[in-house]
């Protein structure tokens, strides 16, 4: 599996654009300086993110965009999906023709690690990259994070 800057960028404008949502619609040219990430790369990912209806957005002065859902009911796996980001570490997209139209030998290795990411994924909410955020950014030394997987799900801790 391989993360581009797509999901990336997608993930980390979506935390910019949060940490905002309750002081109204949120500017992309904002974020775009931010965050260090080109205003037309960003309009094409929250249209994507639009669609999805991860966000909304505000037309005419003072416009901009709003998170559709609540933080707790969005997950990182919701987001880089949304963006079209593949998460799948199989040569062959889950089809098990790898080789010679029969999985491979390392076939079941990758699936299981698909199923991994994508459980874990959807164990972090933007609501718990949120806090975290804010807690890094009320201490003046770097916390050390973890994120834990319990037996149900995923959460941060800051220690």
């Amino acid at each position: 599996m391989r993360l581009t800057t797509k999901g990336r960028f997608a993930v980390t404008a979506m935390i910019d654009l949060a940490l905002r949502h309750e002081e109204g619609p949120v500017a992309l040219a904002g974020i775009s300086e931010r965050q260090k990430i080109s205003l037309s790369y960003l309009e094409q990912l929250f249209g994507k993110l639009r669609r999805r209806e991860l966000v909304e957005s505000v037309r005419g002065p003072g416009g901009g965009y709003l998170v559709a859902r609540p933080l707790e009911a969005i997950t990182v796996a919701q987001i880089i999906q949304a963006v079209d980001e593949p998460m799948d570490a199989t040569q062959c997209a889950g089809m098990q023709n790898c080789m010679d139209d029969k999985p491979c030998m390392t076939h079941e290795l990758w699936t299981s690690l698909n199923q991994c990411i994508q459980e874990y994924l959807q164990g972090v909410t933007l609501q718990s990259l949120v806090q975290l955020q804010r807690a890094k950014d009320h201490d003046d030394c770097a916390s050390a994070v973890v994120f834990e997987r319990p037996s149900h799900g995923v959460v941060p801790a800051v220690l």
